[in-house]
């Protein structure tokens, strides 16, 4: 199915075609503009946390971090579910990364086939990552970071039912400088396996695999917007077992560097091609969501 022929709304097209026609318009005058104001930025955030960027910071640095991930929209009904993780990130040495903190959800469920009406927030478990540093920034201007992300959460991120649910987040986070501290390209690997049991119905297993890619351009000295594409994949069991439906992401992001140890990053995408195993409908709205944001700051010390 062309990703064309999907209708994914007026605020959409608006936001991504600025992010496109902003990237194109800076880039071709980048040349002529006073370079010596754009300096190097950490890549880690600067693609809107979707999608990561290989940086892990400078030895001894610290920070919390506010990290917001809303799902917006199913088939029919509404939908909203959000997960707020509150990091602590601390970097022992330039080649590793670590983050740990607890999640808070919400959830804002109403006529949803398949899915009990429901309006409540609540504490819901703990995240941690431990990222690697696997290739060096060189002459080549090419990076790359291993990230993996044990999760417990004691809420269905989806229903917000009461369960037992382990994850790992595995990433490969790799980035490139195409024009010297103004163009930024990154590539992302994922995979996430899960294990769920629920009070009344037992236990299953799951996974998600996906890959990514986002360009980020500097247009004002700490200030980048960009665009981002994503492309996951549901499964039953954790090996693959059985396919249940795929979905392609696309949004803008904006990347701010408010004061030197204040930064914000976000991302808003919109499910323009999917499928889901069995369904003739356009689009994987069992798994995944219509749209999806994400919001994050960042607060060293």
């Amino acid at each position: 199915m062309s990703i064309f022929n999907v209708t994914t709304g007026a605020p959409f097209r608006v936001l991504l075609a600025a992010a496109a026609a902003a990237i194109l318009t800076t880039t071709t005058a980048a040349r002529a503009q006073n370079e010596s104001a754009f300096h190097e930025l950490e890549t880690k955030y600067i693609f809107g946390s979707f999608t990561f960027g290989s940086s892990t910071g400078l030895e001894g640095e610290k920070a919390i971090e506010p990290d917001t991930e809303a799902n917006f929209g199913k088939r029919s009904g509404r939908y909203a579910a959000g997960e707020t993780e509150l990091e602590l990130e601390h970097t022992p040495n330039q080649y590793v990364e670590i983050e740990l903190g607890p999640t808070f959800s919400y959830y804002n469920i109403s006529s949803v086939p398949g899915l009990d009406n429901r309006n409540m927030g609540g504490i819901n478990g703990v995240e941690g990552t431990f990222r690697f540093l696997l290739v060096e920034p060189g002459p080549s201007r090419f990076a790359a970071t291993l990230s993996i992300g044990p999760e417990f959460h004691s809420l269905d991120e989806t229903s917000g039912d009461s369960v037992w649910n382990y994850g790992l987040e595995t990433r490969i986070e790799a980035d490139t400088e195409l024009i010297k501290n103004r163009l930024y390209l990154a590539f992302n690997l994922f995979y996430e396996p899960e294990t769920t049991t629920q009070v009344v119905g037992g236990s299953f297993g799951e996974s998600t695999i996906g890959a990514s890619s986002a360009l980020a351009f500097q247009i004002f000295p700490g200030v980048a917007i960009g665009v981002d594409v994503w492309y996951l994949r549901h499964y039953d069991g954790l090996g693959f077992n059985s396919f249940t439906g795929d979905a392609l992401f696309v949004g803008p992001t904006l990347f701010w560097k408010i004061a030197p140890k204040v930064l914000l990053s976000t991302a808003w995408e919109a499910q323009v091609a999917g499928h889901e195993a069995g369904v003739t409908s356009a689009l994987d709205l069992e798994d995944f969501s219509r749209q999806r944001a994400k919001l994050l700051l960042e607060f060293e010390f």
